[in-house]
């Protein structure tokens, strides 16, 4: 019997022009494959014919339900000795879980290998030319979710405080709760007419852009339907679309 061993891949953005070589290389060697709900399923498409797929999406209510999952399946195929492949959306270690992922992995000795994908919140902007960095306008970034942990006894991310911090703030997973964030950033000192772009499905054939300030940006949300998932951004640079 082979050795066991877990990748966690990261799938990048959406566009499966943007896998990196060696996410395909192994991919294109998986055994199993544990996918996320997010992944562009054409991915899937360079897999083994062989390969087993299974789909472990998160749904809302159901996410620890479905991690015990995954971590079952890590289990039952490492005693298999097969080569798992964890595909994840983006880079595995940007809000993604993977490092809860890995934690268990070592904890049950089972033999893993990170690969780094291009992560949705530094690429997707591109897509509609907005430069997170400008020499005139931006010379700080700040990724955060907007969608904590609801087990925390606090919320660990101070939007009152960001507001003044960084020029240009990126937020994953934040529609939900895009009226609080929007307050907070008001209340720690954000005109009403800073700029922000909420993004959807970025580099997915529907993609879409909608942009305006935080006077106005939650209405032309309820106005054209936007849902998720969404990137949001928030800054000047925003002001530099062609």
């Amino acid at each position: 019997m082979s050795k066991s061993k877990v990748f966690l891949v990261g799938a990048g953005p959406g566009d499966p022009e943007l896998l990196t070589l060696k996410a395909l290389k192994v991919i294109e060697k998986a055994e199993i494959i544990l996918y996320d709900r997010l992944i562009n399923k054409e991915i899937l498409k360079f897999a083994p014919k062989t390969a087993k797929i299974i789909s472990v999406g998160k749904e809302y209510g159901k996410q620890q339900q479905i991690q015990e999952k995954i971590y079952n399946l890590f289990l039952e195929y490492s005693d298999k000795g097969m080569r798992i492949i964890r595909l994840k959306g983006g880079d595995p270690f940007i809000f993604g879980r993977g490092a809860e992922e890995i934690e268990f992995l070592i904890k049950n000795k089972i033999d893993y290998e990170i690969i780094p994908g291009i992560s949705s919140a530094l690429s997707i902007p591109i897509q509609f030319n907005i430069p997170l960095t400008h020499r005139k306008y931006s010379s700080s970034i700040g990724i955060v979710t907007g969608h904590e942990d609801p087990t925390k006894d606090k919320r660990k991310v101070n939007f009152e405080l960001l507001a003044k911090a960084v020029d240009t703030l990126i937020i994953l997973m934040g529609l939900k709760n895009l009226p609080y964030i929007i307050k907070s950033l008001l209340n720690g000192g954000l005109p009403k007419n800073t700029p922000i772009a909420i993004i959807e499905h970025g580099f997915f054939p529907d993609q879409k852009i909608l942009t305006g300030t935080f006077e106005t940006i939650l209405n032309k949300i309820k106005q054209q339907k936007i849902k998720s998932p969404v990137l949001i951004i928030i800054g000047e640079v925003i002001n530099l679309i062609n």
